[in-house]
C-alpha cells in the first residue's frame, strides 16, 4: 500500500486505540431507549444499530441487558449505535411478540435488517463486538472450514494482495473481537480470513499447534506471482490483542530490507519505534549483490523479531575493523551500535534470539560457572534433554491410543490368555522416554491392525507398580512378548517403528520353525514360507541335521529361542536331509544362509556345540559383508570389537569403489577387520565423526581407518590413490609396519553414559506417598508413591523453522556473511571425541 495510505491506516488505528481506552462517565447516556414508531423513523441509510424489544425486564434477562449496555462504549467507536426499544403491551408486531422480546438483538444497516443474533451468543462485551462487526464485514473477513477453500483464496490473491489468517478456538472471544476490529481498520488494504476449524489449523501449520490458542499468520501473497508456489507466511508470536496485530501488521508493511546512506547512530526504522533491535549487514561495492542476498535472507529468518538494514562502507564513513560485517542497534537509549565478526547468518538470528533473554543467559552463565566443578561430574539431569525436548514439543498432540488395550492388576493376567501373543510396553506416563516410546508404539499399532493372534497392550507401571514388580520389570520402558504356554521374551533393541513392528511379527514364529519336507525348506530359503513372513525382507538361516547330530540340534533350537524375534530360524531334520545337504554341499550339522530372497544360498559348517557360541556364530554371519553403517546397526559392529575400514561417501559410492571394497571384505584374513562405508547424506551424523577425525572436513570419498577399541589411532588412505583391492592391502601393510603416521587419536575413555539409568521403582519405593493410585491388593505390591520430579527440569521448547522458512534456509545463495570480509573458516567445535563414532 501507499505510505500516504499506511500513515492513515496507523494514524486511524492509533486515534481509536486511544478513544476505546478514555474512561467515560458511564455508558447508559450513549444507549438510548426509544418505542418502536420512533426507532424505525430514526433509521439512517448506511447507519448500523443494534437494537433489542423489550416489554418489562425479567431478572433473568438481566446480566444480557448489562452487558449490552456496557457494549455500548465500544460499539460507539465503530459507528454503531445501541438502542433499547420498549414494546408497548399492545403491540404484537415481529419484533415486539413475547417469544422475540429479549430472545433476540437486531443488527440493521439503515432500515435493512442485517442478522438476528439470540441473546445467549451476546454473552460480554467482547462477544457483542466481535459478533457485531462480523456480521458488518462479511466481505472484508472470509470465514473458511476448509484447506481447499484457503487455497482458493489464496490463489486468487496472489500478485494483488496479502492475507491475513486468523484462527480462533471460538467466536465471541476476546481474540476474535481483536481480530475483527483490525480487519474494520485494515480491512480495505489486506484480505482478512478466520477459521474456528482446528483441522484447519494443523494443515496450514508445519508442527503440531496447540488449537486452544489463537493463532494469526501474514500470509505474503502480493509478491508470489505463481500460482503453484505458495504464499510465504509469518506467524504473530504474541497473543492475538488489538495492539499486537496492529503491531504486526506494521512490521509485515515495513520494507523488508532498508538501504543505509547515512551514519547508522542517525537512522531510525519503524522496528527501533516498536521496540525491535536493527541488524545492519555491512557491505561494499564489490560484494554488494551478495550481501543484497543474505541480507534478504537473514530478514526472512527475523521477520517480525528485528529489522534489517544494508550498510554500504562506499557511502558510510564507517571508524570500526575493516573485518567487522555485522552491527546491532538496540532500541534503548545511549547504547551504542555494536560492530561483530560474524562467521553466518545463524549466528545472526541467534544473536538477535538471546537478545530477548539476556537475563536469562546472564544467569545460567553465573550458575555454569559457580557449578561448573558439580556438573562435570554428574550431568545425569541432562543426558535425555534431547528426548524432553521432543517430547514436550508434542505434548499437546492426543496419540491414538485406541488400538492399544490399556492393562489393570485385574486384566493383566486374563489378558494373557485371550490370544496367541500379547505385546506388553511397561512405561511411566510421566517419563519421557517412556512417552516418546509410546508414540513409535502407537505406530506399530496402525501398521499391525488387523493382524490375527496378536493383542498389542501397555501397562502404566506409575499406575500399577505391583504389576511390573511381578513382571521384573525395574526400568522403564520395557517390551515383553506373551505366548501361551511360553516363557516371554524381552525385547532389547532399537525403538523405532520399523524396529518394534519387525520384532512383534517375526516373534510370532516359532523360531527355530520345524520344516517337514524339502519343498518347505526350499520355500523357507527363498523367503516365501511361512506366508506371513513373505513381506518383510530378512535373511534366512536354516540349520541341517541328521539323526547322529541330535546334540547340536538342541543347542540350535535353544539358541532360537534366544533369538526370537530377532531372526528367522528353520530347522530340518528329516530322513532326506542328505538330499538337501548334496544339492547345497555340506554335510550336517550345518547352516545354510539365505540372502536376498535365496538368490544366493551360503553353507556353513556347524562345528560349535555350545548354545552361546552357536548364538554368537549365528549374529556374526547375520552381519552384512560389505555393510553401510548407520545409527540403527552400528552397535552391531561395534560388538565385534574390531578395527573398521570405513569408506565414507558423499551419497551412494560408486561401482568400481563398490566392487573393490567388496572383494577385499570377502577376503580379509579371518575376518581381521570390519569392511564398512557410511553415506553422509542418509547418516550425517558421519560430519560430526570427520570432524572428530580430522582438523579441516576432508575431500570426498576418503577411506579411513581407525582402531576403536585398541589406541584410537585414526589413519586417512592417500588421495593420490585410486580406491582398489591392492592399493589397500599394500597400505594395510604398512599401517601393521608403524610405517603410518595417525592422522589423530582418539580419546580412550569408555563410551557409557555419565551414570547408571534411572531404577525408577526403586525411586518410587522411596518415595513420600502423596496422591492416591491404584494400588495392589495383594501381599507383597508395591504401594502407591508420588512420581519424583523431572530430572531434566524445565525445558525451553525451541520452534520449528515453517517450511517457507526451510526452503529458504536450504536454497538461499547468500548463507555465508560475506560483506567486507571473506568467510571465516568454520572454528572446530572440541568435544569428546569418543562420543563420534
Amino acid at each position: 500500500m501507499s505510505a500516504q495510505k499506511d500513515r492513515w491506516v496507523s494514524s486511524f488505528f492509533f486515534l481509536l486505540f486511544c478513544a476505546s481506552s478514555i474512561p467515560t462517565q458511564g455508558s447508559a447516556r450513549l444507549l438510548q431507549e426509544l418505542s418502536p414508531q420512533k426507532y424505525f423513523g430514526s433509521l439512517q441509510a448506511g447507519r448500523a444499530s443494534l437494537s433489542y424489544f423489550s416489554h418489562s425486564v425479567s431478572p433473568g434477562a438481566q446480566p444480557f441487558l448489562e452487558q449490552i449496555e456496557n457494549s455500548a462504549e465500544a460499539l460507539q467507536d465503530y459507528g454503531i449505535s445501541v438502542v433499547k426499544v420498549n414494546c408497548p403491551k399492545e403491540d404484537v408486531s415481529r419484533y415486539c411478540v413475547k417469544e422475540n422480546t429479549l430472545r433476540k438483538a437486531y443488527l440493521f444497516r439503515g432500515n435493512v435488517l442485517i442478522r438476528e443474533f439470540p441473546t445467549d451468543a451476546l454473552f460480554d462485551v467482547n462477544s457483542i463486538v466481535a459478533n457485531v462487526l462480523f456480521a458488518l464485514l462479511f466481505n472484508e473477513v472470509k470465514y473458511v472450514e476448509t484447506l481447499a477453500d484457503l487455497q482458493n483464496i489464496e490463489n486468487s490473491l496472489k500478485g494483488r494482495s496479502n492475507m491475513v489468517f486468523a484462527y480462533v478456538p471460538a467466536t465471541g472471544t476476546a481474540e476474535h473481537r481483536a481480530v475483527m476490529e483490525a480487519a474494520f481498520v485494515y480491512g480495505t488494504v489486506h484480505q482478512f480470513v478466520l477459521t474456528t476449524e482446528a483441522t484447519l489449523l494443523k494443515d496450514t501449520s508445519n508442527d503440531e499447534p496447540d488449537v486452544s490458542s489463537a493463532r494469526l499468520l501474514f500470509c505474503h501473497c502480493q509478491q508470489t506471482t505463481d500460482l503453484a508456489q505458495p504464499c510465504r507466511r509469518t506467524a504473530m508470536e504474541q497473543a492475538l490483542t488489538m495492539l499486537n496485530i496492529h503491531r504486526h501488521l506494521k512490521l509485515m508493511g515495513a520494507p523488508l530490507v532498508t538501504e543505509v546512506t547515512e551514519d547508522p547512530e542517525k537512522v531510525s526504522t519503524v522496528h527501533l519505534q516498536l521496540g525491535l533491535p536493527l541488524v545492519f549487514i555491512l557491505s561494499q561495492k564489490e560484494t554488494y549483490e551478495a550481501d543484497r542476498r543474505t541480507a534478504e535472507f537473514v530478514a526472512w529468518q527475523l521477520l517480525g523479531k528485528a529489522g534489517v538494514a544494508l550498510l554500504s562502507r562506499d557511502l558510510v564513513d564507517l571508524n570500526v575493523l575493516l573485518r567487522s560485517n555485522v552491527a546491532l542497534k538496540t532500541p534503548d537509549e545511549g547504547v551504542p551500535i555494536k560492530y561483530l565478526v560474524l562467521e553466518d547468518t545463524d549466528e545472526v538470528i541467534t544473536l538477535v534470539e538471546n537478545k530477548s533473554k539476556v537475563e536469562q543467559i546472564q544467569e545460567d552463565e553465573e550458575e555454569e560457572e559457580e557449578d561448573e566443578g558439580e556438573k562435570e561430574n554428574n550431568n545425569q539431569d541432562i543426558q535425555d534433554d534431547q528426548v524432553v525436548e521432543a517430547v514436550s514439543r508434542d505434548k499437546k498432540r492426543e496419540l491414538p491410543l485406541e488400538q492399544i488395550r490399556a492393562l489393570t492388576e485385574d486384566t493383566f493376567h486374563t489378558a494373557l490368555l485371550e490370544t496367541a501373543r500379547t505385546v506388553v510396553l511397561f512405561y511411566a506416563s510421566w517419563e519421557a522416554v517412556s512417552l516418546a516410546v509410546l508414540r513409535s508404539y502407537t505406530e506399530v499399532a496402525d501398521h499391525l491392525k488387523g493382524t490375527r493372534g496378536v493383542l498389542l497392550s501397555r501397562v502404566n507401571c506409575w499406575d500399577w507398580p505391583g504389576i511390573c514388580t511381578k513382571e521384573n520389570v525395574t526400568q522403564f520402558p520395557a517390551i515383553k512378548i506373551y505366548k501361551k504356554g511360553e516363557r516371554s521374551v524381552m525385547y532389547d533393541g532399537m525403538w523405532g517403528t520399523e524396529e518394534l513392528t519387525s520384532f512383534i511379527m517375526l516373534s510370532q514364529v516359532s523360531c527355530p520353525l520345524k520344516l517337514a519336507t524339502i519343498e518347505e525348506a526350499e520355500g523357507y530359503l527363498r523367503g516365501e514360507f511361512p506366508s506371513e513372513l513373505s513381506s518383510y525382507h530378512h535373511t534366512s538361516l536354516l540349520g541341517v541335521f541328521s539323526t547322529a547330530t541330535s546334540e547340536a540340534r538342541e543347542a540350535f533350537e535353544d539358541a532360537g529361542n534366544i533369538l526370537s524375534g530377532h531372526v528367522t530360524m528353520g530347522m530340518y531334520f528329516e530322513d532326506d536331509v542328505l538330499a538337501l545337504s548334496r544339492k547345497y554341499a555340506v554335510s550336517p550339522p550345518a547352516l545354510l544362509l539365505a540372502r536376498s530372497g535365496g538368490r544366493s544360498v551360503e553353507g556353513i559348517a556347524l562345528s560349535k556345540q555350545s548354545v552361546q557360541d552357536m548364538v554368537q556364530m549365528i549374529r556374526y554371519e547375520l552381519l552384512d559383508i560389505f555393510p553401510e553403517i548407520t545409527v540403527q546397526n552400528l552397535p552391531r559392529y561395534l560388538q565385534l570389537r574390531k578395527p573398521f575400514l570405513i569408506l565414507f561417501s558423499n551419497g551412494d559410492i560408486g561401482q568400481r569403489e563398490s566392487k573393490e571394497m567388496l572383494k577385499l571384505a570377502k577376503g580379509r584374513p579371518q575376518q581381521a577387520f570390519v569392511a564398512c562405508w557410511l553415506n553422509l547424506r542418509k547418516t550425517p551424523v558421519g560430519h560430526g565423526v570427520l570432524k572428530a577425525y580430522f582438523a579441516t572436513m576432508p575431500s570426498l570419498p576418503v577411506l579411513i581407518w581407525v582402531k576403536l577399541h585398541t589406541g584410537g589411532q585414526v589413519f586417512k588412505f592417500p588421495s593420490e590413490q585410486s580406491i582398489t583391492e591392492m592399493n589397500i592391502l599394500s597400505w594395510l601393510e604398512k599401517l601393521k609396519a608403524g610405517l603410518e603416521i595417525p592422522s589423530s587419536t582418539l580419546s580412550e575413555e569408555d563410551w557409557k553414559p555419565p551414570l547408571p539409568a534411572y531404577d525408577f521403582l526403586q525411586m518410587m519405593e522411596t518415595a513420600v506417598p502423596e496422591l492416591p493410585l491404584h494400588t495392589s491388593h495383594h501381599h507383597g505390591d508395591t504401594p502407591a508413591r508420588h512420581p519424583p520430579e523431572n530430572p531434566g527440569g524445565d525445558i525451553m521448547v525451541q520452534e520449528e523453522p515453517s517450511q517457507d522458512t526451510k526452503a529458504e534456509k536450504v536454497g538461499s545463495p547468500g548463507r555465508d556473511l560475506r560483506g567486507t570480509v571473506p568467510r571465516l573458516a568454520a572454528r572446530e567445535k572440541q568435544g569428546k571425541r569418543h562420543s563420534e563414532l
